[in-house]
């Protein structure tokens, strides 16, 4: 896994851009074309033509060939997202991303314009087609809502069945987006179904996907739905095969620095809890607009500060149970939490330790927080340009 991640950081590190705050986004593109209008036709294509005259371009080359990059003013960038704080993004641009779909899209980009680490593409098209992966993740996501249990698994019948040795397959002839929809969202099933957090994000990165690819790479669709119905790809290879992490624990991406479509977690700082299972952190993906998923409770999203102080609480649920396991008594906090979001003295406190960067896995001291230093995404999809590769067996 970290071959390829190391591989990408490697390049991302290399490219001789300038070091000034802004990286953008990094398109290859053809030497004989000129910055401004690689700018011109990738904001039109992306719907957002009125931000040229506050988007910059240049042009660069490495040994990857020749680049151009694009990024948004400084000065606008801090003036709509101060110390490249996007949690207040959308409503500063007045928008409108629960009913325009138009707003979404315009909040990925703009949010992505301004990244500290460049997001860097092959192609327009590439670039497109993860702006759109990123709208269907958000989409999907508002619509998710599963019944928690780290324990139990469940599927929709008729639509998947299990193995131990290949996980949750489909079954011949189903389409792999209407099973993950009805995995995951009621209203479409009429039920909920039990799985963790972890693999509900996964669910809702690959309909994001699937739902691209069916779109501009049919061949490649084709080859997702075959490798569903012999094999789950879960974890870390899930990982390995769909997404790019940006960041790291060195180069650590900004606290409040997020784009819709991000997956990301957040870490229980508090071993004792930690323990227990289920709550070694929590996984979600930023919906925008400062909201973040919750997925056992959808029309309660979590906010970054509601996030935080009830990760912060599990350490006050810590039991055992009569096997002897540590669990939470989430209902024994639940008061805890709402006092701590009322009191501004202990929500500053809390807030204060759960912003610091998590530590490295398996290392709990005072300093650490709830933080990650990265954020996951989408891999390249488009004909000639996807560096999703599905196993070959």
């Amino acid at each position: 896994m970290r071959m390829r991640l190391e591989t990408y950081h490697s390049m991302m590190q290399t490219m001789p851009l300038p070091a000034h705050a802004g990286s953008g986004i990094v398109l290859r593109a053809p030497e004989n074309t000129h910055a401004n209008n690689i700018r011109q036709t990738a904001l039109e294509q992306l719907g957002v033509a009125d931000l040229t005259s506050l988007v910059h371009a240049e042009r660069g080359q490495d040994g990857e060939g020749a680049w151009v990059r694009l990024w948004l003013d400084q000065a606008t960038a801090q003036a709509w997202a101060p110390g490249l704080d996007t949690l207040q993004l959308a409503p500063t641009l007045q928008l409108d991303t629960l009913n325009c779909d138009a707003d979404l899209m315009r909040e990925i980009v703009v949010a992505m314009l301004m990244g500290p680490i460049p997001f860097e593409f092959p192609s327009i098209d590439e670039l497109v087609s993860a702006v759109r992966i990123r709208r269907n993740i958000v989409q999907a996501a508002r619509k998710t809502t599963l019944a928690f249990d780290t324990a139990a698994a469940e599927r929709p019948e008729g639509y998947w069945t299990y193995d131990k040795a290949t996980g949750f397959t489909i079954l011949p002839g189903v389409s792999l987006i209407d099973a993950l929809t009805l995995a995951t969202q009621p209203d479409v099933s009429g039920s909920l179904y039990s799985f963790s957090c972890y693999r509900a994000t996964e669910y809702v990165t690959l309909l994001g996907i699937a739902q691209e690819l069916a779109h501009s790479n049919p061949p490649l669709f084709e080859q997702l739905q075959k490798q569903w119905t012999q094999r789950a790809i879960m974890s870390g290879e899930f990982h390995e095969v769909f997404l790019r992490e940006q960041g790291s624990m060195e180069q650590p991406l900004p606290p409040s620095y997020y784009v819709p479509g991000d997956r990301t977690w957040f870490r229980n700082p508090d071993e004792a809890s930690a323990n227990a299972s289920g709550f070694e952190g929590s996984w979600v993906m930023y919906l925008g607009g400062g909201l973040f998923t919750n997925f056992w409770k959808r029309n309660q999203p979590y906010t970054l500060t509601s996030k935080c102080v009830e990760i912060y609480h599990w350490r006050h649920g810590l039991y055992q149970d009569d096997q002897g396991e540590h669990r939470i008594d989430e209902a024994h906090i639940e008061p805890m939490i709402e006092a701590a979001l009322n009191t501004p003295s202990e929500l500053a406190r809390i807030m204060a330790l759960m912003t610091r960067y998590r530590e490295p896995r398996g290392i709990y001291t005072e300093a650490g927080g709830g933080i990650d230093t990265t954020r996951e995404f989408a891999r390249w999809v488009r004909p000639g340009t996807a560096d999703l590769l599905l196993p070959s067996e």
